[in-house]
């Protein structure tokens, strides 16, 4: 059985009609997942309330500033408006966003608890929230926010974050990146949004490595890239524990990027990192084109099961 933490009230964080990053996207997957040829190998897990969480707030302080953490929830108390031009924030988005914080702990709790993987099927998304500003859709950093958190785990002494995102996290770089006991891995398109993620970048610690991708490329690029490059940068991290940032938006039907890759790939994706170790923690950032992003989170969850 592979969890899947899901709550229907991540479709409660509203960004708009026609706004990219919408509650379609999570149904989209949910039903793909439910009508899948495993189906009945999903453990569906609804996330722990936040109220129930008594250091989550804490948590969350050690990675955001309590003025932008106050700004997002006064922003959501007063009706809802903008973080930038991208980013909305409707009533009930600070909720929905510390519920997907906590989904994403209760990811690296299972994943602990088994030795296996689990996914997060959570939004809002958080790699382009850095410390003081939510942007790119993103409200907190639940990458990183879980990297924290799985550190404070007993047996956990480096985690690594993998960023499969056709965007750079630009946000969980900036949190991590003086943090000897985590590295972060990003491929992505360049240029596109943000504009971060140069290859020259690689930490105080040697624990980045950024690929950045030229539009167009397709797996025959990625392949090797994985091979040669992010496989033996993992494995010489020798992390504890794997957290993906499974953003799906390198698809080549996704109408926010230009990258080539079909559904399929991101199974290959997924071998590369099982090859590695199973305790890995899947979790939601980008993809928007609903019938590639719900194919690709399927042979994400295909590749851990068989």
């Amino acid at each position: 059985m592979l969890p899947v933490i899901y709550s229907q009230e991540f479709l409660d964080h509203q960004t708009g009609r026609y706004h990219p990053e919408k509650p379609e996207r999570l149904t989209a997957i949910a039903n793909g997942l439910k009508t899948s040829a495993f189906a009945d190998k999903i453990q569906w897990l609804t996330p722990t309330p936040a109220a129930e969480r008594p250091g989550l707030l804490s948590l969350l302080a050690k990675v955001h500033t309590p003025t932008y953490i106050s700004k997002v929830k006064a922003i959501a108390s007063t009706g809802g408006g903008y973080l930038d031009g991208d980013t909305p924030i409707s009533p009930r988005s600070y909720d929905v966003a510390l519920l997907a914080v906590s989904a994403w702990l209760d990811g690296v709790d299972a994943v602990l608890a088994t030795a296996n993987p689990a996914f997060v099927l959570a939004r809002p998304p958080g790699h382009h929230a850095e410390s003081d500003a939510g942007m790119g859709f993103c409200l907190f950093s639940n990458a990183a926010i879980a990297a924290f958190y799985a550190l404070e785990q007993p047996g956990i002494n480096r985690v690594a974050i993998l960023d499969w995102d056709v965007h750079h996290g630009n946000g969980t770089q900036a949190i991590v990146e003086t943090h000897p006991q985590i590295a972060y891995c990003s491929l992505h398109q360049y240029p596109c949004y943000p504009g971060t993620g140069k290859a020259s970048e690689q930490g105080s610690h040697h624990n980045l490595l950024n690929l950045p991708i030229p539009p167009g490329s397709d797996i025959a690029v990625y392949k090797p890239l994985l091979e040669k490059k992010v496989i033996p940068f993992l494995a010489k991290f020798q992390a504890d524990l794997l957290i993906v940032s499974a953003g799906y938006d390198a698809n080549a039907a996704d109408p926010l990027a230009s990258i080539n890759l079909q559904p399929d790939d991101f199974g290959l994706f997924t071998e590369y990192c099982l090859g590695l170790t199973r305790k890995i923690l899947f979790g939601l950032e980008g993809g928007y084109d609903l019938s590639t992003l719900s194919q690709s989170v399927n042979a994400t969850i295909r590749r851990c099961l068989f």
